[in-house]
C-alpha cells in the first residue's frame, strides 16, 4: 500500500498534469503559448535550483551562469557543428554538471554570505566569458539557435505537425514538449527528495554538524545537489535557446540568477510544486502590471515585498496551511 506522501506526490502530479491538459483550451494566440511554454521552462529550471536552496539550504546566486552554459553548448553544437539537439542536450548537461561540481567542491566549504559571494561570483564570470568569446559565442551581439530536432523530426515555432491525426501549430507541438519536461523534472525531483540522497539533504538544512555526526558525509551531498541543480539548469537553457530561436550573454545574467531565486523563496523553499507558482506568478506579473508603464518596477516590487512580509513561507505553503486550518476548523464545528 502506497504510503502517505507517496499518495499525496502522485496526487499533485496528476493535479499537475490535469492542469496543463486543460489549459489550452485557456490560451487565445501564440502568445499566450509562447508566455506558457518559457514558464514551463524556467519553473523546470527552478525545481533543480529549490533541490539545493530548499532541501539543501545551499544558496546560489549565479545559477543562470549554468543556465546560459547549457544554452550556448547546445546553440554552439547544433549551430555550428551540426549536431543534433538531444545529443547536444545530453553533452551539455555533462559538461555543465562536471564544471559545477569542480566548482562546488571549494565554494560550498564556505558558509553565509561567503557562499553567497562565491556563487555570485560564478555567474558573473560565466557572463564575461560567453559576453568576451565573440568568435564562439558571437559576443554580446548573441547567436542564432536551429529549430529543435528529435530524431529527424525538427520543431518549429512557425511550423504545422500532425500528433495522432490532429493538425497543430508549432508552438501547440513545443506546449506539449514543455509540459513533458515539466512533468518529468517534478517527478525526478520528488523522487529524489523522498530517497535516501533527499534525506541526506535534509539533515545537511538542518544542521551539518549533526548530520556529520550521525555519519553523512555533507561535503558529498552538497557537491552532488550542485551538479544535479546546475544539469537541470543546463538542459532547461538547451531548451530555451531552441525555443527562442536566439540567445544572447543576458541568458547567464545576474539579472536572472536574481529571478531564478526570488521564485523559489516567493513559492517557497523546500515546495517542488510552490516553486512552480512562483515560476508562474513572476512572469505573469510584468504582463498584468504592462499598463502601469513606469510604475510597473514599483508596483512588482511592492507586490514581491508584501508577500515576503505577509507569506514568509512563500505562496503555496502559506495557502496550503491556510485552507488545511479552515478545514480542521469546519471538521471540528461538524464534530
Amino acid at each position: 500500500m502506497l504510503n502517505r506522501f507517496m499518495q499525496s506526490r502522485l496526487r499533485g502530479l496528476l493535479v499537475l498534469a490535469l492542469i496543463l491538459i486543460i489549459l489550452p483550451a485557456f490560451l487565445g494566440n501564440p502568445f499566450h503559448y509562447e508566455l506558457v511554454i518559457q514558464m514551463a521552462i524556467i519553473a523546470a529550471t527552478v525545481i533543480g535550483l529549490n533541490l539545493l536552496v530548499g532541501f539543501a539550504g545551499q544558496i546560489s546566486l549565479g545559477h543562470a551562469g549554468f543556465f546560459g552554459l547549457g544554452a550556448y553548448f547546445t546553440g554552439i553544437a547544433t549551430g555550428t557543428y551540426g549536431w543534433s539537439s538531444v545529443p547536444a542536450l545530453v553533452v551539455g548537461a555533462i559538461v555543465v554538471g562536471i564544471i559545477a561540481w569542480i566548482v562546488g567542491r571549494p565554494i560550498l566549504r564556505l558558509k553565509g554570505h561567503y557562499l553567497s559571494m562565491a556563487t555570485l561570483a560564478v555567474g558573473f564570470i560565466i557572463a564575461i566569458i560567453l559576453n568576451n568569446e565573440r568568435a564562439i559565442t558571437g559576443g554580446p551581439d548573441g547567436m542564432p539557435v536551429p529549430a529543435f530536432d528529435l530524431f529527424g523530426w525538427e520543431l518549429s515555432t512557425f511550423g504545422q505537425y500532425s500528433l495522432f491525426g490532429l493538425e497543430i501549430s508549432g508552438v501547440q507541438a513545443w506546449y506539449i514538449l514543455a509540459s513533458v519536461v515539466l512533468l518529468l523534472a517534478v517527478w525526478f525531483a520528488q523522487n529524489l527528495i523522498e530517497s535516501p540522497i533527499g534525506r541526506a539533504l535534509r539533515s545537511v538544512k538542518g544542521s551539518e554538524v549533526a548530520a556529520s555526526v550521525v555519519g553523512v558525509d555533507t561535503a558529498k551531498y552538497k557537491s552532488l545537489v550542485f551538479v544535479i541543480s546546475a544539469i537541470y539548469a543546463s538542459v532547461m537553457g538547451g531548451l530555451y535557446a531552441h525555443f527562442q530561436g536566439f540567445i544572447t550573454p543576458a541568458v547567464a545574467s545576474f539579472e536572472f540568477s536574481i529571478l531564478f531565486i526570488t521564485m523559489v523563496v516567493l513559492g517557497g523553499m523546500g515546495s517542488t510544486f510552490g516553486v512552480i507558482l512562483g515560476a508562474v506568478v513572476l512572469k505573469l506579473l510584468p504582463q498584468v502590471l504592462a499598463d502601469f508603464q513606469e510604475l510597473e518596477a514599483v508596483m512588482f516590487g511592492l507586490i514581491l515585498m508584501l508577500t515576503m512580509i505577509f507569506m514568509p513561507k512563500g505562496l503555496l505553503p502559506t495557502i496550503t496551511a491556510v485552507v488545511s486550518k479552515r478545514m480542521r476548523r469546519k471538521a471540528g464545528g461538524k464534530a
